[in-house]
């Protein structure tokens, strides 16, 4: 793995020399488009036009369910498959500024890659959770630390799709090596969960924490559904949902996220270790 500036054409010339395959993984979420929107967009088309003058076999970006299910229009009761696309002038205005830019990155991506005739498949991650290997925190992780430090009170009515980091490790480096599985998008989800499930698991595997029994709003809303059978095929055995919750608990208290004291539920918050900058991310040199 090599990390790199991804707008720096340079950089990624010298760390594609000599690859027969290129994963593109995922990008840093911010709220400021300033920050997010041209990173994302000219860094992937970088990636894949540097790929296709190095002669690089296959490319494989990492994106986002933000760049499927964000469409009002979408019937709920259809499952998210690789013809699915989130509507932009919805990410716009509702102001998820993520999605938007995810969205036409992958999609000028493909444009560039069948153009130079690359072979490009994506994988299309959710909200990954387990041990975590960096030290700071991270976007998904985030969105379970709120529950256990007693921040919050309720859980908000929404759904989710999740998924194990190393089943998500696992899938881009599985449709990297398959002889015939460029030319596609793969959802990379173990399951959908409302917050009341997610909430529900959590304290009983942890039931020393304070985590939140009451739903802002009834009734529940239904999640997203999807397929992951096109990963299954490619051999991913999915982790249940319990292991993972419970690897990325045990790694939040490993790392001082969140310490329990003696006989009580009150928990003690640290502060986060500083993050990479955002010009830097990951890719691997195989």
């Amino acid at each position: 793995m090599v990390s790199v500036d991804l707008l720096d054409r340079g950089s990624l010339r010298a760390a594609f020399a000599g690859c027969h395959g290129v994963i593109h993984t995922a990008s840093p979420m911010h709220d400021d488009p300033e920050e997010i929107i041209e990173p994302v967009i000219t860094g992937t088309l970088n990636v894949v036009e540097v790929a296709a003058d190095a002669g690089v076999r296959r490319v494989v970006l990492s994106s986002t369910i933000g760049t499927m299910y964000m469409d009002p229009r979408r019937d709920p009761d259809s499952p998210l498959d690789d013809s699915c696309w989130s509507d932009l002038d919805y990410c716009k205005n509702t102001k998820n500024w993520y999605c938007y830019a995810k969205t036409i990155a992958e999609r000028k991506a493909w444009e560039v890659a069948r153009g130079r005739g690359v072979d490009m498949a994506v994988v299309i991650p959710v909200v990954v959770l387990g041990e975590l290997l960096q030290p700071g925190m991270n976007t998904s992780t985030k969105h379970i630390l709120k529950y256990l430090t007693g921040e919050a009170k309720t859980y908000v009515n929404e759904s989710h799709a999740y998924v194990h980091v190393v089943d998500a490790a696992e899938a881009h480096v599985r449709v990297l090596e398959a002889p015939g599985a460029g030319g596609r998008r793969y959802v990379c989800a173990e399951r959908t969960l409302h917050r009341s499930e997610l909430c529900r698991i959590l304290a009983g595997l942890f039931p020393e924490y304070p985590i939140p029994t009451r739903d802002e709003i009834n009734p529940p809303k239904k999640g997203y559904k999807f397929t992951n059978q096109p990963l299954k095929d490619l051999g991913i055995k999915f982790t249940p949902v319990h292991e993972y919750l419970y690897e990325a608990v045990k790694s939040l208290e490993d790392k001082g996220f969140i310490k329990k004291t003696s006989n009580t539920k009150e928990l003690h918050r640290q502060s986060s270790p500083p993050q990479n900058s955002p010009a830097s991310m990951l890719m691997s040199k195989l």
